[in-house]
């Protein structure tokens, strides 16, 4: 025992001493005061509670989400409108405009009909089932050829872009009130030459990027045939 407390510590070499004096120099700048304790609460902040509480849509009424989407279903039919390259479509896209579109569509492609027991029915589920079958084909051809784009978004692209043919049905519909003619025929063949291609420039302009550079062309070539397919109908439509 008396030679162990007699035992005298190593003594360390000058370069461990720098080394030591080196490991510990960092550390005498982060000591605690005595009089501050070492306790609390985490809290988020006043403005990041009031964010987020606005942010939410669970709070807000009825008439204020519906206004919302129709708000943000107006601002894609004005991208339609003015078609140009933009993301707006894909990333916040929804399937309201395109089945109020294909609604609005089949409505005025509906004859009216002499016999009493026919009313015209199967009419609209034609057309509804024409306008969805073609773009979910478009859809499907999009993914097999390699687009980096989803299913609803297509179909969100592809049904917004119908708005400048039910623009064409709507001004056909006024021009069929006047008397048959080739004149009434030749107005009507232009408005839907126009809408037409109005639609297949506004739907390239947001699929065009989502599709290999090797591959536009047999993407583009279904949507141009969906779009004839359509314009055919508004251009062969007679009221009776």
């Amino acid at each position: 025992m008396f030679f162990l407390s007699q035992q005298r510590p190593l003594e360390l070499t000058k370069e461990q001493k720098c080394k030591r004096i080196m490991t510990f120099a960092g550390l005498s700048d982060i000591s605690i005061p005595q009089d501050i304790p070492v306790e609390g609460e985490i809290t988020i902040p006043v403005r990041s509670r009031i964010r987020e509480f606005d942010s939410s849509t669970l709070n807000e009424s009825v008439q204020n989400t519906i206004m919302r989407d129709l708000k943000a279903v107006g601002k894609k039919f004005m991208h339609v409108l003015y078609p140009r390259k933009s993301n707006t479509l894909l990333r916040d896209w929804d399937l309201w405009g395109p089945l109020i579109l294909c609604v609005t569509l089949a409505l005025m492609l509906q004859r009216g009909s002499v016999d009493s027991e026919k009313d015209g029915g199967p009419q609209f589920a034609e057309v509804f089932v024409i306008v969805w079958f073609g773009a979910v084909t478009i859809t499907l051809n999009s993914k097999l050829l390699g687009g980096n784009i989803s299913f609803f978004q297509s179909l969100c692209v592809l049904g917004y872009c119908i708005l400048p043919l039910t623009m064409a049905m709507l001004v056909c519909r006024l021009v069929l009130l006047a008397e048959p003619g080739p004149i009434n025929f030749m107005v009507r063949l232009f408005v839907v030459i126009i809408m037409f291609a109005w639609s297949i420039v506004a739907s390239t302009a947001f699929l065009a990027d989502s599709q290999p550079p090797n591959r536009k062309a047999l993407a583009v070539y279904p949507v141009f045939l969906f779009y004839f397919v359509i314009s055919w109908m508004i251009l062969t439509f007679t009221p009776q």
